[in-house]
């Protein structure tokens, strides 16, 4: 069931509700540059065993509005919390891939962790995509710039050769052209607004102490995009954590090891 939620004059935000009487909720943040349909081998297969999926396309992406502005962490995280809101959410799991991941950091830190019993981590985005002075194991910073400007040059290009990054295992073609095409119904600016926060934004360093409920961090060892470090700065991090590290597996582990990715999850919102 496909809906849009007001999250401020204006702006609406896509979400699918997928078996709403489930028995567990599992509310999902894609990653740069995609949208909810990321999830699809998610929403496959969850829903069978009873769970209550919800997928957003974050504001700029997917079926989302498209505005100029808005693409900080405090109000992409303000958008969930509009959506937990509008679908009066309690006891979910939130689960965020990526920068979605990172949106996910925010959320706990700047909203108290509102009505999330659980979080997953999916190769997230934090505490900093690049490298720092301090913190030496991200990708160099050249490596962002240079996916910034692509956007702004050639935004088809940037994405194919970021499609090549992402997988450890062989897909089709067919599968990374789907993928291509997801990125691509994202606008421009917002694509490029999304990659200069991994620039700038430091603030995912505190957040990650502030998170307070059970938390599952799931990362490939062999993720080019998100590096397998970043992990365990997470888990050093977060309280109450547990990691799972997949071998043989890239950025986009939800289709890398999609069954193990899925039996994982699952077992995490069994507990």
């Amino acid at each position: 069931m496909g809906f849009y939620v007001d999250v401020e004059p204006g702006v609406k935000i896509n979400v699918e509700d997928i078996n709403p009487a489930g028995k567990k909720t599992i509310l999902f943040i894609h990653g740069w540059p995609g949208n909810h349909n990321l999830f699809e081998y998610q929403y496959n297969r969850l829903p069978q065993l009873g769970y209550r999926c919800i997928g957003i396309d974050c504001r700029g992406f997917g079926l989302s509005d498209r505005p100029w502005g808005g693409y900080d962490y405090n109000r992409l995280a303000d958008d969930i919390r509009c959506v937990v809101d509008a679908l009066q959410l309690w006891d979910f799991t939130l689960g965020g891939h990526s920068t979605g991941g990172a949106i996910c950091v925010r959320y706990m830190a700047r909203h108290q962790g509102y009505g999330v019993s659980k979080l997953a981590l999916f190769a997230a985005a934090a505490p900093s995509l690049i490298q720092r002075p301090y913190f030496p194991h991200g990708l160099p910073k050249q490596a962002v710039i240079d996916i910034i400007q692509g956007t702004y040059n050639d935004r088809p290009n940037m994405l194919r050769e970021f499609g090549d990054t992402i997988f450890y295992q062989r897909v089709t073609q067919a599968l990374s052209d789907w993928i291509f095409q997801l990125g691509l119904q994202a606008a421009s600016w917002s694509t490029a607004a999304i990659a200069k926060t991994w620039l700038g934004e430091e603030g995912l360093f505190n957040d990650l102490k502030t998170i307070n409920v059970p938390t599952l961090i799931l990362h490939g060892l062999n993720d080019q995009v998100c590096l397998y470090p970043l992990a365990l700065a997470q888990k050093k991090s977060i309280r109450n954590s547990r990691l799972v590290s997949f071998e043989g597996c890239g950025h986009f582990l939800f289709y890398d090891q999609r069954d193990r990715f899925n039996r994982a999850l699952i077992q995490f919102t069994e507990e």
